[in-house]
């Protein structure tokens, strides 16, 4: 029972420095795990990096690509309305070519009244093609000459913020990766570590006493001992000084010599402070 008892406190005074071993432990191993697993952590680092990339176009693709979607848009409609004015004019081409071969309309052969009528609203047809086509292909140039800047604009960003991604390998992204992996290589690698540094403390916990550790404890108990002396002697030394500087003004307090020098002492003070006081309120008037 009392080795047991014994070990329980040898095991509680050596729990500080079993806890240091711990936390040293684990500093000395991370930079080693970092070491040994480097190529494992590049690859860590390279998918994050990829998904980075990625991320980034796609949150800058979302600042440009409803605005050139817009822009393609009115190109779209520009080109129906050519292609629809197209349609027309082709509509009234075969009209006028029906209405003078006779196979529609007054249905007589030969390029009368209607035929000119229609074959003038034709070529009207046909100019009013012509300006939009110009008009239309203007505008297409100028909008595709837009959504050319911003791709630019968009590769621009992209291009920017890449060296950004690109530097992210620091130490505490290393770190990250690393936690990332497997555990238990890891783990192994920090109870070595552990093993090393508590080795000694363990040791002495569960063997035996020898010669040396009795006499480091006389000794050690020995310095105890005389601490504990030399406090006890420091704290009498003050209670004995206490009573005896107590005990010296207790019988000075009846001393009429040193009544009589304060009273003096105290008359000469208020003699002062009125005399102050008269200088002041006669400089006031």
């Amino acid at each position: 029972m009392r080795k047991k008892d014994n070990f329980k406190t040898e095991f509680l005074q050596a729990l500080p420095r079993i806890i240091l071993a711990i936390i040293i432990a684990v500093v000395i191993s991370k930079p080693l795990e970092l070491k040994i697993f480097e190529k494992e952590i590049n690859q860590v680092l390279l998918v994050e990096k990829n998904k980075m990339t990625l991320d980034n176009k796609l949150q800058i693709a979302q600042q440009f690509d409803p605005e050139i979607a817009k822009y393609n848009t009115d190109i779209a409609q520009l080109k129906n309305e050519i292609t629809a004015k197209e349609n027309e004019v082709n509509t009234l081409y075969d009209t006028y070519i029906a209405e003078a071969e006779g196979r529609k309309g007054t249905k007589l052969i030969g390029k009368g009244p209607v035929y000119k009528e229609k074959r003038e609203k034709h070529d009207q047809a046909l100019k009013d093609l012509s300006a939009l086509k110009e008009i239309n292909k203007t505008k297409i140039r100028e909008k595709e000459s837009k959504i050319t800047q911003l791709k630019e604009q968009q590769e621009s960003s992209e291009q920017s913020a890449q060296p950004i991604i690109s530097n992210v390998d620091g130490l505490m992204a290393r770190v990250s990766a690393l936690n990332k992996l497997p555990w238990l290589p890891s783990f192994f690698i920090f109870l070595l570590f552990l093993a090393i540094e508590t080795a000694p403390i363990l040791s002495k916990l569960i063997s035996s006493k020898s010669e040396y550790d009795y006499k480091f404890e006389h000794q050690e108990s020995g310095v105890i001992t005389w601490i504990k002396q030399q406090s006890f002697q420091k704290n009498k030394h003050l209670e004995t000084d206490k009573e005896i500087t107590n005990k010296v003004y207790e019988d000075l307090k009846n001393e009429e010599e040193i009544y009589n020098h304060k009273q003096k002492l105290a008359r000469q003070l208020l003699k002062s402070q009125a005399d102050s006081f008269l200088q002041k309120q006669q400089k006031l008037l």
